[in-house]
């Protein structure tokens, strides 16, 4: 564990209270739907610490929702410039450095502050849910909450909502140890700001001279396309399916000579979320087998016949390999 990783673990053990009060599936229910709602409905902006592996990234967020419309900007303040700019499904991840542009319609992405799924009574089965109390973050005083996996597919969180409006803000995902692998964190966040979806917009109206790729993401399913899963890890459940054909964009650059098609399946419990992603075989790309790691995330590449599969999820290592035993090729009728 790094020094940022020490002092963020030894600072939280000193300010979550201790007591502890078991919530009945009612009131978890209502928990969990109360974070969920909130950083779908509330307009807030503020900046953000990610702290993975003792490394620590930034990045300011704004969030606007007008009707049945939602607007969210994400800028890193750290390292390579990049932007993600969504409105509704249409996602925009800009690298102005490079001039270079990645658009795509999809679902809205787990990532913090937006970390849970509607479906609470599937948390309420797989996870130990306890109230701490009340603390305080980024001058905001939540309520604290200690979500404990029930078996070892999973990890362990810890959820600051924010008191009045329920809004996420912190989450620190904790190994079988009980110790900090990664955590999310606002160190500034202003609640209730007047909307401006235009700083949304506008930017995705001036493109010119960004090499711009959509990639075409079909909707499908698994077993349409050939495949079957023998057995899915408990709590898990099919959420999406799409195959997606495109050039590969590379943070600064779009590779034309990586033209190649794949199929992504991502699977949820509530709280984490695993990809499987199945190509071709590519023996000039896929030279080996490979298991690593960085915070909470695993990713597991290793061929399947005639086939590459890619795993990836906020998961233990151990979780990824039993998805990718349970993917079989059907045999043709």
């Amino acid at each position: 564990m790094g020094v940022g990783m020490l002092a963020l673990a030894g600072w939280s053990a000193a300010q979550a209270p201790a007591a502890e009060m078991p919530l009945d599936k009612a009131e978890v229910r209502s928990w969990l739907l109360r974070i969920h709602d909130a950083a779908q409905t509330r307009n807030f902006q503020g900046i953000f610490v990610v702290t993975t592996a003792g490394q620590m990234s930034s990045a300011r967020i704004a969030h606007y929702a007008e009707g049945s419309d939602q607007y969210e900007r994400i800028e890193t303040l750290d390292g390579q410039a990049r932007s993600v700019l969504r409105h509704n499904d249409v996602v925009a991840t800009l690298w102005p450095d490079s001039r270079a542009a990645l658009i795509e319609r999809r679902e809205a992405s787990n990532s913090f502050p937006r970390l849970i799924d509607h479906d609470g009574d599937r948390i309420v089965e797989h996870y130990d849910v306890r109230r701490k109390g009340v603390d305080r973050v980024a001058g905001h005083e939540a309520h604290l909450l200690l979500l404990t996996p029930r078996d070892a597919m999973r990890y362990g969180y810890r959820l600051w909502s924010e008191k009045v409006s329920g809004l996420l803000l912190r989450a620190d995902v904790l190994n079988a140890a009980g110790e900090v692998i990664e955590s999310s964190a606002f160190s500034e966040v202003s609640i209730g700001v007047k909307p401006q979806p235009d700083t949304v917009t506008r930017p995705l109206k001036r493109l010119k001279g960004y090499r711009v790729e959509r990639p075409v993401m079909t909707p499908t399913y698994y077993e349409n396309e050939g495949w079957t899963y023998q057995r899915v890890v408990p709590g898990f459940r099919h959420v999406s399916c799409v195959k997606r054909s495109h050039n590969a964009v590379d943070g600064a650059q779009v590779t034309e000579n990586a033209d190649r098609s794949m199929l992504q399946t991502i699977f949820s419990d509530g709280l984490a979320h695993v990809s499987i992603f199945v190509e071709p075989f590519d023996a000039a790309r896929h030279r080996r087998e490979v298991v690593m790691s960085m915070g909470a995330t695993h990713t597991l590449m290793k061929r399947h016949g005639a086939w590459w599969v890619t795993a990836v999820g906020e998961v233990p290592a151990a979780t990824l390999h039993e998805f990718v035993r349970g993917l079989e090729r059907k045999k043709p009728q």
